[in-house]
């Protein structure tokens, strides 16, 4: 089953909007891309020049065209410029999961809420709309950052995946995986929202 149903709408948050991705992002996503530290747990450095960010926003399109992928562009509310990108991908509806990667954000919003609250949109949708009963992460095994935040939410550690990926220049990256699933999720929603208040 090719795609999923659905799963690419709007979400509006407080703080942000999580839309569906186009081309109409492309300028704000450039520009928003620019720290280098953004990239550095990514398998591809997109933001190495203009060009190599138009093919990563085509084959974003691509992936959405050909049902792989939902991506979609992370929306500061205030400004309505577009601050990042997340996807749900590794879609099984069959099996009433997904998951959500690929997420990247400008690191002016590292530490706003604006990833919390992207994540509580995100995984509002697939737990609540979407009938999911799995929603599963993967990050650089190395990455501390991104562990600590899956593990804030709190996602379950459930191992790591070692020479899972080849990434820049032909390293061998270990994948860090951790999941929420259904019964989880309404703890996982409480410590969002609390985490949010205030904000």
């Amino acid at each position: 089953m090719a795609g999923w149903e659905g799963a690419a709408t709007r979400l509006e948050g407080r703080l942000v909007v999580v839309e569906p991705l186009g081309l109409e992002h492309e300028d704000d996503l450039w520009e928003a891309a620019q720290d280098p530290a953004v990239w550095r747990w990514l398998p591809i450095y997109a933001a190495a020049d203009r060009e190599s960010f138009h093919a990563w926003l085509e084959d974003a399109l691509e992936r959405r065209d050909a049902g792989l992928d939902v991506p979609f562009a992370v929306v500061d509310r205030p400004t309505g410029r577009a601050i990042g990108s997340t996807r749900y991908l590794t879609l099984r509806p069959e099996h009433r999961g997904l998951e959500i990667g690929w997420t990247w954000n400008a690191s002016s919003s590292w530490g706003t809420g604006a990833n919390a609250e992207a994540k509580l949109l995100l995984l509002r949708h697939a737990f609540e709309t979407l009938g999911c009963m799995r929603v599963e992460f993967k990050t650089d095994a190395l990455n501390e950052r991104s562990r600590a935040a899956l593990e804030a939410l709190p996602a379950r550690f459930e191992g790591i995946f070692v020479k899972h990926m080849v990434v820049r220049d032909g390293a061998l990256r270990d994948s860090a995986y951790y999941a929420i699933t259904d019964d989880e999720w309404p703890e996982v929603r409480a410590n969002l929202e609390r985490r949010l208040q205030g904000r």
